[in-house]
């Protein structure tokens, strides 16, 4: 899963260059096809205005018979080409667009996180907006070539006919693009800005979704809905500045081909009226002059896309281009579940020394919430080594040295606020579906009930962030995906703090059977848990305190007991 630094694209350019390379192929038969269709569509008019000149020449059945059955191949071939070409590119599209959803989402998903000022609701709307946007510029290639061919086919005709005319539409066409290509900057500009704002809505929703039911219970929902609305206004402004300046930019192009096709036509007639080109070659000009519009229309667009395409691709590199927030090494845990922290300094710990012996139960009564989580952090790696003084070391070997997949695989901590998904309770528990202790875990949490409470039973739809189960319910969800994991060393961040307390005790005393020869730590108040441990450290301002059995400290250490009793 991890991308090598030489990899990684720096820039939107890089991203676009990739793309651009990785489908020469596709664009090549596309822009082939799509150039056919454009030329074909060009030639419609010329081949008017040769019959017009051959039937008024010759007029005969057959020369009549000939110019319809031209007709007919040039409408064949400008429909199959358009059919065929369009399907090739807009698979090139979708397929590419894939692959950087993919990449953006393997970046976020990483074990080392990126060190990037982007949140989550940001990074999603980058994978999927942008990646699509930044796709595009496969079909933008290949319909720019297309459409110059259209340009060029007409100008070349129309020269043949009368020099003024191929250039009147070379020089006209220079002009329409030197106008809008200046105009398609602003554009680009105002379009990575709007991103950028409808991404920050997108991660004040995620926000506020994931704080609701808080929210909800200290009368906050209207502030903080006064707060999306503030930064969902700033995303409508930009996006009525952008369609303004889109319109603006349309219109221009619209009216500048317009004219250019005016000009063509009253050029023609000139030319006509004067005897310098025949009825047939007028016909044809004033034909071409019609039908080019749509190809001017098509090349004059094209740059406003290519740089809505960068502009995205830009934002994608903020992603794709970040550092991660640490360098892991490549090492391996060895066999056996020894934990050992030894004069670990970071945030509220100061100079944390304890061990965890292979197989063994201990939990730490974490006196100060802030230590508890700090702590956890620096066990779960999210915490880089480098950036503590002190150090980690799992079965022997310090965490700085070992890869992240390998310390994950090995070392697991569950997190007091474990995620749900949308789903299935079986596939919150065993997401990889290969899980051998499902029906133990779902045992051991006490999340029994739930099961037998549903006719579906593990297979029950569970809705997003888990939003049809209780408190309690998605915590014992939670534990049971932990306890399923089966991992060498657990550790467990207040895994029982929405349970009741009869439910708690069943929880502590399966936890403790389960994991019976395995390396589990508990980070707790709970009595429950605290008694079934094996040992009980206290972390109190920092360091480690007392060490004893949970019912030997509350015999004879007060400042425990008023801690933790209940």
């Amino acid at each position: 899963m991890t991308t090598p630094d030489t990899q990684r694209p720096r820039t939107g350019s890089d991203i676009l260059r990739t793309a651009l390379r990785r489908n020469v192929g596709a664009m090549a038969g596309g822009t082939l096809l799509m150039g056919l269709y454009q030329a074909g569509e060009t030639a419609f008019p010329i081949a008017l205005g040769m019959i017009v000149e051959h039937t008024m020449r010759d007029r005969t059945p057959t020369a009549l018979g000939l110019s319809i059955a031209a007709l007919a191949v040039i409408i064949t071939t400008v429909s199959l080409s358009w059919r065929f070409g369009m399907r090739i590119l807009q698979k090139a599209n979708t397929t590419e667009a894939h692959r950087w959803r993919v990449k953006v989402a393997a970046c976020g998903l990483q074990p080392v996180a990126r060190d990037m000022d982007l949140k989550s609701g940001e990074v999603l709307t980058i994978a999927t907006e942008d990646a699509d946007q930044t796709a595009d510029i496969i079909e933008v290639v290949p319909l720019l070539i297309s459409s110059l061919v259209a340009v060029l086919v007409a100008a070349v005709a129309l020269g043949l006919a009368d020099l003024r005319l191929g250039l009147l539409v070379i020089v006209g066409t220079v002009a329409i693009l030197s106008i809008l290509s200046v105009m398609s900057k602003r554009i680009g500009a105002s379009t990575q800005e709007q991103q950028a704002r409808v991404a920050r809505a997108g991660a004040k929703v995620a926000d506020l979704i994931i704080g609701l039911r808080p929210l909800h219970g200290f009368g906050g929902n209207h502030a903080a809905f006064r707060s999306y609305r503030a930064v969902s206004t700033e995303a409508k402004h930009q996006a009525v500045t952008v369609a303004k300046v889109g319109g603006v930019y349309a219109g221009t192009a619209l009216a500048l081909n317009a004219v250019l096709a005016a000009a063509v036509t009253l050029l023609a007639g000139w030319l006509a009226f004067a005897g310098r080109i025949t009825i047939g070659e007028f016909v044809m000009a004033v034909g071409l002059a019609q039908f080019i519009i749509e190809p001017l229309k098509l090349f004059s667009e094209m740059p406003k896309y290519v740089m809505i395409a960068r502009a995205s691709a830009e934002r994608m590199a903020l992603v794709l281009s970040a550092p991660p927030v640490m360098t892991p090494g490549a090492g391996l845990p060895a066999p056996g579940g020894k934990l050992e922290v030894d004069c670990v300094r970071h945030g509220s710990l100061r100079k944390l020394q304890f061990q965890v012996s292979a197989g063994e139960f201990v939990a730490i009564a974490a006196y100060q919430p802030r230590a508890a989580a700090d702590l956890a952090a620096v066990l779960a790696v999210n915490v880089p080594p480098a950036a503590y003084e002190g150090e980690v070391r799992v079965a022997g070997q310090p965490l700085a040295d070992l890869s992240i997949e390998a310390v994950r695989a090995h070392l697991l901590v569950h997190p007091y606020d474990g995620e749900i998904f949308a789903g299935t309770l079986r596939s919150n528990i065993d997401p990889s579906g290969t899980g051998r202790t499902v029906h133990e875990a779902v045992e051991a949490s006490m999340l029994t009930d739930v099961v037998a409470l549903h006719r579906e039973g593990l297979d029950y739809a569970v809705r997003d962030r888990g939003a049809n189960l209780s408190g309690g319910q998605r915590q014992r969800l939670s534990l049971a995906r932990a306890l399923a994991a089966d991992t060498d060393v657990l550790v467990l961040h207040d895994p029982t703090t929405a349970v009741d307390a009869v439910t708690e005790q069943l929880i502590a005393r399966n936890v403790a059977k389960l994991r019976r020869g395995r390396t589990t730590l508990v980070i707790t108040s709970s009595p429950a848990l605290l008694d079934a441990a094996d040992r009980v450290l206290v972390l109190d301002d920092g360091v480690i305190t007392a060490e004893d059995t949970h019912r030997n400290l509350l015999a004879h250490d007060e400042g425990y007991c008023l801690a933790v009793a209940r």
